[in-house]
């Protein structure tokens, strides 16, 4: 049996898909900068970059299919050029290494934020959308990335692509924003909210979405693996619920919220910490990112669950390794 690639295997999907992968018997190497942080995964790992053409040369040779999860996912970064060179141009190296090496199946992990979200509405894969409807260097990236994916696909490579929503759950290490939410809540620090919304999700549905993406996706399409569409409100509502923490009652204006991300980010740029109101995520909250996975349930049979089991492994997994 070759082995399955994933990148990203540290990070919080990836990290999910790795584990799926390897419960379901298959051989599993893994592309990571530090094997340390694969925490506890038995996988093969091949240290390396995406932003190393050689090291990824290295981990595709030899494998029959690749599940490309890594990304660089922040909502602020001081030189968005990294961004850029990680999700585009790794992106790319990996899909011309994938290429060459002859894989039989590649799944490319990308976001909804690639997806268009009409206004008052859902999105889905055919909802119309532009690069210039994209929002920070993150969303950009992405993008451009799945443009790559899908012009690779055009050219014959067997590409799959799926747009994970919000994914909540264990293991989230960074965390990521989404993860920070739920971190910042169990510290208390959310003495407020505003008028949005998330598509939430439990991770471990999300990788069990990318395997059935492998299996039975169709080349060349998108699938979006979502869960539960909720507003801000509700998502602390419910978290007060398992958690015992009251929810925060004020909502601010956005106007409010945009004039605290513009003084949070500009003292960002200035003393290099990363701020406490990124103004991308900001800009990000004006639209309530709701969507659909009718597609991936119908084409795959995806179904996802409820998001309360997964935002009460969130909270235990967070309290119990020392975030709040």
């Amino acid at each position: 049996m070759k082995p399955v690639l994933v990148t990203g295997a540290t990070g919080f999907v990836g990290w999910h898909v790795a584990r799926l992968l390897v419960e379901k018997g298959y051989r599993v190497r893994a592309l990571v900068r530090d094997p340390v942080r694969l925490r506890d995964l038995e996988v093969e790992a091949v240290r390396g970059d995406l932003r190393d053409r050689d090291s990824v040369v290295r981990a595709v040779t030899g494998c029959g299919s690749v599940f490309h999860v890594a990304a660089d996912y922040r909502l602020w970064v001081p030189r968005p050029e990294e961004m850029y060179q990680s999700n585009v141009e790794g992106t790319a190296t990996l899909l011309e290494a994938a290429g060459k090496a002859g894989v039989e199946r590649v799944v490319y992990t990308s976001t909804v934020g690639c997806i268009g979200i009409p206004d008052g509405g859902e999105g889905n894969e055919e909802t119309p959308v532009r690069l210039e409807d994209m929002t920070g260097a993150y969303k950009r990236s992405k993008f451009l990335a799945e443009q790559a994916a899908l012009e690779a696909a055009r050219k014959g490579l067997p590409v799959v692509i799926v747009n994970p929503t919000a994914p909540v759950g264990d293991h989230d290490l960074k965390p990521t924003p989404t993860g920070k939410i739920i971190v910042d809540f169990l510290r208390r620090r959310m003495p407020a909210f505003v008028d949005t919304g998330l598509n939430v999700v439990d991770v471990r549905d999300v990788a069990a979405g990318h395997l059935l993406a492998w299996e039975r996706g169709q080349v060349g399409e998108r699938y979006i693996l979502g869960g539960e569409n909720l507003t801000l409100e509700q998502i602390f509502r419910k978290l007060q619920t398992l958690s015992g923490i009251p929810a925060p009652k004020v909502r601010i204006p956005y106007a409010v919220a945009y004039f605290a991300g513009v003084v949070s980010t500009g003292f960002a740029r200035l003393t290099g910490e990363e701020p406490k109101a990124p103004l991308d995520g900001v800009r990000m909250a004006r639209k309530r990112m709701f969507a659909s996975s009718e597609k991936a349930m119908k084409q795959l049979g995806y179904r996802p669950s409820a998001p309360e089991g997964a935002l009460r492994r969130a909270i235990d997994w967070f309290q119990a390794n020392g975030y709040c």
